[in-house]
């Protein structure tokens, strides 16, 4: 029940409380009506039920020991990211803050068992300066306890979730809270403009808010954040420097489609990040295309990895013949097969460079879309579906460029994929022309760093 935040002098302050009043009210009954899905969407995300202690700020004592250390030595940057996307975005921030300023570690939170996973991997790069732990829930005996321990030199939550109970602590203990890489699509605004005095005082604790459109300041300012706090810094997803998957993990993939007879050279079309029904609809897409394609290969990345065994359940109905990922290795080599199920995390970006052709889920069956910047930057002809709400400001800026294909409907998806295929010219083109429209984003990361640490022409030291 996490709600972004602004700017409120002494006029809001009644306001503001009786915002945490309702809030507060209110989190306990949404608390123990998410409590089943939650506790499920744990175990089947690998989550285990001791680490639900750390979401009431219970940490184990070596954890404990840790931070200690960390703060002996260094400045401590809580960052909050709080899933895989997020987590994405808090690693690159991360990378260039540490390089940037020595003095920086960082205690890096998140919601869920993936994008925990995805944070270790970070961890294990720099063991001495970032720890991440599963965040705290917003109860204000939690937060509170746990800000009053920390005492962090400053605290930034990444693209949208600011939790109310943690703001209020911060500013009461003057620990200046940043907004970076901050995200508010067009239904999240006029949702919240229908609250905007119980909303208004609650944003009002937000030092800053890094916005990644300049569109995006007058959104944030209608909602009650000064003006004086936001800045455009651009997109840190879309920042095509530290965008690159790791060559080892390119290579390791490689060696794994090779195992399941989907390597030497074979064309490959990738689903990415798909929601339920969009895979079997995907897969008759591929069918149609065999006919014309006989070496084609279908990877499918599930948005969520605990739905590969359905996922390849219902594509062998088809009859095709299907591996998953966590069933290969390449070491052992299986018969050759038709279609590959990824049930698996932090991979995407990397399947993304082997493909032929990507087309973006969550963007025919369901709303939103998802993110089609990665498979751009990666140099691949990119087919959305036609709800791409979640990305406005991206599909307009590729769209403009003709950088990426937005069709009607599914039935659309064989012929663009065949035109691709058949056309590889084209194809690359209209990469190359994606990704050099995202160039307006290059360097947002380093103006976020810059904005965090004060080094920003209009930024004020935090």
């Amino acid at each position: 029940m996490a709600i972004p935040v602004s700017g409120a002098g002494q006029k809001k302050k009644p306001m503001r409380t009786l915002s945490l009043i309702l809030y507060n009210l209110m989190l306990p009954i949404g608390a123990l009506l998410m409590a089943p899905g939650a506790l499920l969407k744990l175990r089947r995300r690998g989550g285990r039920l001791r680490d639900l202690a750390q979401r009431f700020g219970l940490w184990p004592r070596e954890l404990i020991k840790q931070v200690v250390q960390m703060k002996q030595d260094h400045r401590l940057v809580w960052m909050h990211a709080v899933s895989v996307g997020e987590v994405g975005v808090a690693r690159k921030l991360i990378q260039q803050l540490l390089k940037a300023d020595p003095r920086v570690a960082v205690l890096l939170t998140t919601t869920t068992p993936t994008g925990l996973e995805l944070a270790k991997e970070a961890e294990a790069q720099h063991p001495d300066r970032l720890i991440s732990v599963y965040s705290p829930l917003d109860l204000p005996f939690v937060t509170g306890h746990l800000l009053r321990w920390l005492r962090p030199w400053q605290m930034v939550l990444v693209e949208a979730e600011v939790w109310p109970n943690l703001m209020a602590a911060a500013e009461q203990l003057e620990i200046p809270v940043t907004l970076v890489n901050a995200r508010l699509s067009g239904r999240s605004e006029r949702r919240f403009a229908k609250f905007k005095a119980l909303i208004a005082p609650i944003f009002g604790m937000l030092k800053r808010v890094a916005v990644q459109e300049p569109g995006d300041v007058e959104r944030w300012e209608k909602l009650g954040v000064p003006r004086d706090r936001i800045f455009h810094t651009g997109s840190i997803k879309y920042d095509p420097q530290g965008s690159e998957p790791k060559p080892a993990q390119v290579e390791e993939l490689r060696c794994i489609l090779h195992a399941v007879g989907l390597g030497e050279g074979r064309p490959l079309l990738l689903a990415a990040s798909t929601h339920a029904g969009e895979e079997r609809a995907l897969a008759v897409v591929y069918l149609q295309l065999i006919n014309e394609f006989r070496q084609l290969g279908l990877v499918v990345v599930p948005r969520h990895f605990e739905r590969g065994q359905a996922v390849a359940a219902d594509l062998r109905s088809l009859g095709l013949q299907v591996a998953l990922r966590s069933a290969a290795s390449a070491a052992s080599a299986e018969d050759s097969c038709d279609a590959l199920v990824v049930d698996s995390t932090g991979e995407l970006k990397a399947w993304q460079q082997l493909a032929s052709v990507v087309v973006i889920g969550k963007s025919f069956l369901a709303d939103g879309g998802q993110n089609p910047a990665e498979a751009v930057l990666a140099g691949k002809p990119v087919i959305c579906g036609p709800h791409m709400e979640n990305f406005t400001p991206l599909m307009k800026l590729l769209l403009e460029a003709k950088g990426a294909l937005q069709v009607k409907g599914l039935d659309e998806v064989a012929k663009a994929v065949s035109d691709f295929l058949r056309n590889p010219l084209t194809a690359s083109a209209m990469a190359h022309r994606g990704a050099e429209a995202l160039h307006k984003h290059d360097g947002a990361t380093q103006r976020t760093v810059a904005l965090l640490l004060g080094q920003g022409p209009d930024s004020a030291p935090p």
